[in-house]
């Protein structure tokens, strides 16, 4: 069966892919959040519900990848505060794709996304530089990372939009660049991986969505390796600044379209 007639892609349409796979890598090695991009391409070029069946083991395929790049930056006590919240954001969210439509999905994350990211400008211009994190030191930390951790969870089941989320949390939490990587590498190569069952009981992974996989899986590695050689290559402030501008696209594109 021809992959490309079976989901009536044009030859432009793979390339756009494509170029979505490249940016996944990219996304998790050198400027979280920028994946936002290759989620709007997904559903521009594909059904909306079915794109985020197949965006999801690409994403999982950079996890693996920036793991593999940061795993010696994680920063552990953060991901521990962070898991329970985000399950409770699985599982809302699971039960919103049950009765909501694409419009609503979008709309809401879209909001959420340009809220959050305006909450956290303006925390970086009030807080003090610090050099390591203090997401779970205080009271207000704690609540924070459970804010956070539930609409994370929630937004990444409804439509793979999690990353801006938790890149907005761990900037405002003061983590540093390296750490920021490897934290987000493993958190999100567990909520990710925690996903699978949940998007093929709902239908959004099988054979056909697969297969398309695999044929957009090789892109993701060359994304993830340059990355890699940009990231040393990127002052603190810029990446900041980059990815809060990649949470700002990614929302006004779900409001807009």
């Amino acid at each position: 069966m021809n992959m490309m007639t079976l989901w009536h892609i044009t030859g432009w349409g793979f390339a756009a892919l494509a170029l979505a796979a490249l940016l996944v890598g990219f996304s998790k090695t050198a400027v979280s959040g920028a994946n936002t991009v290759s989620l709007a391409i997904f559903a521009a070029v594909l059904p909306a519900r079915a794109s985020t069946g197949v965006l999801l083991p690409l994403l999982i395929a950079g996890d693996v990848l920036a793991v593999l790049t940061y795993r010696r930056h994680a920063h552990w006590p953060t991901l521990w505060r962070l898991f329970p919240a985000v399950a409770a954001g699985v599982i809302l969210g699971t039960l919103f794709l049950v009765w909501a439509d694409d419009g609503v999905v979008r709309t809401s994350i879209g909001a959420i996304l340009l809220l959050m990211a305006g909450v956290t400008v303006w925390r970086r211009r009030t807080a003090e530089g610090r050099d390591e994190p203090d997401a779970v030191a205080t009271r207000a930390g704690r609540v924070k990372a459970r804010s956070y951790g539930v609409l994370g969870g929630f937004t990444t089941m409804v439509a793979n939009a999690g990353g801006p989320v938790m890149s907005l949390y761990l900037l405002s939490a003061g983590f540093r660049k390296l750490g920021f990587l490897g934290t987000s590498a493993f958190f999100f190569l567990i909520v990710n991986l925690a996903k699978v069952p949940f998007s093929a009981g709902l239908g959004l992974i099988d054979g056909h969505s697969l297969l398309l996989d695999l044929a957009l899986v090789a892109f993701v590695v060359p994304g993830a390796l340059l990355g890699k050689w940009a990231v040393h290559r990127i002052n603190q402030r810029l990446f900041e600044q980059l990815v809060i501008a990649a949470t700002v696209v990614g929302g006004l594109q779900l409001l807009l379209r």
